[in-house]
């Protein structure tokens, strides 16, 4: 996957290291991208801003799959490493009890 063009290096590096802790949250099964996981993935995004998903999809859909949910649900790849994929999408409002991006400054 290309490196995303809006987050500089360094921001990236600190976001793979907060992600690194992470567990998944969203999973998108063999169905693939559904209105729950989209909805489920919104849900996520909103409330931690980062968020780690797993796809369980051959080797050959991942790549369609992520640039499906990037576009559906407006936030950012980070990462991908094999079946785990890390999204970031910035609130204006966030809960910092549960915000990945607050909680690890």
């Amino acid at each position: 996957m290309p490196t995303n063009p809006f987050i500089t290096p360094r921001e990236a590096k600190r976001l793979r290291a907060i992600g690194h802790k992470l567990r998944p949250l969203v999973t998108v099964g063999d169905k693939g991208v559904t209105e729950g996981v989209l909805a489920e993935l919104d849900r996520a995004l909103s409330d931690h801003e980062l968020v780690k998903i797993r796809l369980n999809q051959p080797k050959a859909e991942r790549a369609d799959e992520l640039t499906q949910i990037t576009e559906a649900s407006g936030a950012q790849l980070v990462q991908t490493t094999g079946r785990m994929a890390l999204l970031m999408r910035k609130t204006s409002k966030p809960k910092a009890h549960l915000s990945n991006l607050i909680r690890e400054v």
